[in-house]
């Protein structure tokens, strides 16, 4: 499976991928030459050691896992390593080496590598993957572990203990998250909104290719222009998760080229204090959620004090409930649940 970051060479900076070369900046792309085709024949190793020299010269960020994944995909594998060494060290045929010239020309320019090769693993799904649809990473992984955990731990919101759960969705991309939850629980429902209709349409693709698309909803709709809307459809939802925009405004210009010039601007960027698109989420959440039902976020590990601090004096029916760490040990997860207001409570004596 496609399971590294989206760069190993880059860190993660708010979870949103950012280059080393990035924290100082600069996003400038150099016009980068292709090597011409050998004119004779060439093996798959020689291929991709040629390419994987030649992204190191023109600075393309790990140049070795993305001739490896590309020679692999055309092979018909996941990774270089399942295939054969005989498979490796034959001669290409020449359709196969114009494929590779071209994909890699591609990558040559910057593109990301689940855009040239058109797909990428999430978990235990292969989606679909086009410019400019935001690229699930590994932290988001995790964020469907922990809401799949919670799930299967508590019961559904109707009458009975086997009373489905039902899932909203706020900024579905490429549907990494809501196909997930629905593979992995045969009676959830979900609903998946993105301001994005390129989203929309591959969430819907992926959803048909998959075979999950009778238990899911997905409407092209901004959380914040269309939030009337958005409260008209989605409301009695026991779980509400989001990876939304949460970079701050002011670190947009540290990404690198891979992430500035391909991925849609607005699913990352989050606003100056990159919780623009979070407080909307939180203010209408009271409204959509069930008793109880609770917000999963992927945020920003500066993020969690001040989204507590935030619910806490602007959103009475709202309770943080904890922060949760990723796999490098960053807060990088913020659970919080319904509660009754202190307009319910005097209802419910009355």
């Amino acid at each position: 499976m496609w399971r590294i970051s989206l760069c190993a060479g880059y860190r993660s900076f708010g979870g949103r991928i950012v280059g080393i070369k990035g924290l100082w900046g600069s996003h400038v792309v150099r016009t980068c030459s292709t090597p011409a085709i050998p004119a004779g024949r060439i093996t798959a190793l020689q291929a991709v050691d040629l390419w994987k020299n030649h992204f190191a010269v023109r600075g393309v960020m790990e140049p070795d896992h993305s001739s490896h994944h590309i020679i692999a995909y055309l092979l018909g594998a996941k990774t270089i390593e399942s295939l054969e060494r005989r498979k490796l060290t034959e001669f290409l045929s020449p359709e196969i080496t114009e494929q590779m010239w071209s994909l890699c020309s591609r990558r040559l320019s910057r593109m990301p590598v689940q855009y040239v090769i058109e797909e990428w693993d999430f978990r235990d799904l292969t989606l679909k993957m086009r410019p400019p649809v935001f690229i699930p990473r590994p932290e988001t992984e995790e964020l469907v572990e922990l809401v799949l955990t919670d799930l299967q731990m508590r019961p559904g919101p109707g009458a009975g203990v086997e009373a489905p759960h039902t899932c909203l969705e706020v900024g579905c991309g490429s549907g990494a998250i809501s196909l997930s939850l629905l593979k992995s629980l045969p009676q959830l429902k979900v609903t998946a909104l993105d301001q994005s209709q390129d989203a929309v349409d591959l969430t819907g693709e992926n959803a048909i290719r998959l075979g999950l698309q009778d238990r899911l909803q997905v409407y092209h709709l901004d959380v914040i222009k269309d939030a009337d809307t958005v409260l008209s459809l989605c409301h009695h939802v026991s779980t509400l998760v989001s990876n939304p925009p949460y970079l701050f405004s002011e670190d947009m210009n540290t990404l690198e080229p891979e992430i500035f010039r391909f991925e849609d601007h607005a699913a990352l960027d989050g606003g100056i204090d990159g919780l623009k698109v979070i407080k909307q989420i939180l203010t209408l959440a009271p409204q959509i959620l069930s008793n109880h039902g609770r917000v999963y976020l992927e945020v920003d590990p500066r993020h969690p004090p001040l989204i507590r601090q935030w619910v806490e004096t602007n959103v009475e029916e709202m309770r943080y409930e904890e922060t949760r760490h990723d796999a490098s040990g960053r807060p990088r997860f913020c659970i919080l649940r319904r509660v009754k207001s202190n307009k319910d409570h005097k209802l419910d004596l009355d």
